[in-house]
């Protein structure tokens, strides 16, 4: 049965009528028309469908809407815009990261979590990361690269605002 669930998505708290079962992708995709996470296997083990729930990386696809009940979500076009392009998006573009690109949003999203926990993590971290997401065409080497160029850019901007 339907009910009102709220949760704030990139900001802007929203009001859905969906079962508490409904996976946050088709709220996100369907009903919020953000269309940059991606349904990839609908089982939680490729990482395209990848948000934040409370600065926590979540597979969306696997995520009950009950479960971002009252939390924040962000998704990939709440980190960013073309105009000021978050470091991860920015260092993404600079490695030319992405083959086909379906998958570097639930990448970035996931590289974002990490950097929060660990802004200056070890190649090991971020290896340990992207065995959470999978990429049909084989870019992990430049995704790595782009997540440490990441993380050496906002070191740098961190060091000089401090």
């Amino acid at each position: 049965m339907s009910k009102s669930i709220g949760l704030t998505v990139n900001g802007m708290l929203h009001e859905v009528a969906a079962t508490s079962d409904t996976p946050l992708i088709y709220v996100l995709r369907n009903d919020l028309n953000l269309k940059g996470n991606r349904f990839g296997c609908g089982e939680g083990v490729c990482g395209c469908c990848t948000v934040l729930l409370d600065g926590h990386a979540v597979q969306s696809c696997s995520t009950p809407l009950a479960a971002a009940e009252g939390k924040t979500v962000t998704t990939i076009e709440g980190i960013g815009s073309d105009a000021a392009p978050h470091p991860l998006q920015q260092a993404f573009i600079e490695e030319q990261a992405g083959q086909c690109g379906y998958c570097l949003p639930g990448f970035i999203m996931g590289a974002v979590a990490l950097l929060q926990r660990n802004p200056a993590p070890s190649d090991a971290e971020i290896a340990t990361e992207l065995d959470l997401h999978l990429c049909r065409c084989g870019a992990y080497d430049r995704i790595r690269r782009a997540i440490r160029r990441a993380s050496q850019q906002m070191a740098e901007t961190r060091e000089r605002m401090a």
